[in-house]
């Protein structure tokens, strides 16, 4: 018997190609080749036939890589674009939130300097308080309303 004439069941068929049925179907309708039968209905591939299935199937197994790497390469760009699309869009609103906090921060500087200003006019008024009490603490009521200064002794 010759290689042309020997015969493969679909079992024989899936081990050496080692896929399952619905793949060897795929591969006869792309080498345009119908599985014959014999006298007892079963299904059988010449040896022939199997070689020609073997060599599509390492072409198709060479494209679907440079399918997949041209497919991942549109996805990586496209999500490449939504990225910048994103910052884009949220830097435009930052921007847009944040366009007013440069007055609002000069205004701030202001309020805590007029409010430093303001603190120590408060502290210097209660300085003046305290010597107006003690100058006020010096008169004494004698009487009719009339007050004497007592002296005040300054020891240095």
């Amino acid at each position: 018997m010759t290689t042309n004439e020997k015969i493969l069941s679909p079992q024989e068929v899936r081990k050496i190609l080692n896929i399952d049925n619905r793949e060897i179907v795929e591969l006869c309708k792309k080498a345009s080749i119908a599985p014959k039968k014999n006298d007892k209905g079963q299904t059988y591939f010449s040896y022939d036939e199997v070689k020609n299935l073997r060599r599509i199937q390492k072409n198709q197994t060479a494209v679907i890589p440079q399918e997949k790497v041209s497919a991942l390469t549109g996805i990586l760009n496209a999500i490449k674009a939504m990225e910048t699309s994103l910052n884009n869009n949220i830097s435009k609103v930052l921007d847009e939130k944040l366009e007013g906090m440069d007055e609002v921060v000069v205004e701030l500087i202001r309020c805590k300097t007029d409010n430093e200003s303001l603190r120590q006019k408060i502290v210097n008024l209660n300085k003046d308080i305290y010597q107006l009490k003690n100058e006020l603490s010096c008169y004494k009521p004698v009487a009719l309303g009339l007050y004497k200064k007592k002296q005040k002794y300054i020891w240095e």
